[in-house]
């Protein structure tokens, strides 16, 4: 039986992404130079613009989100302690 392994956060500093054309159902796969790193409060990507500036993109999970709304008051009017 194999042992689960439990990960903290995922990181790459290549990324390789699958799409299928809808016109055509063809199925192409491309390597790009893109940092990935995923924890428990989503996926970020890290690159460059076509310009070479750095630019990101971050997936926030829902948990995170929540986060984000507790400490901006926009959470759940309840208190976290009885």
């Amino acid at each position: 039986m194999e042992k689960e392994i439990l990960l903290e956060k995922i990181e790459a500093d290549w990324i390789t992404i699958e799409v299928i054309d809808k016109t055509t159902g063809k199925t192409f796969r491309r390597n790009l130079p893109v940092r990935y790193l995923e924890t428990d409060n989503g996926v970020a990507l890290f690159g460059e613009t076509l310009e070479g500036k750095p630019a990101q993109i971050h997936f926030l999970s829902e948990a995170a989100l929540a986060k984000i709304n507790d400490l901006t008051g926009k959470g759940p009017d309840c208190a976290r302690c009885d």
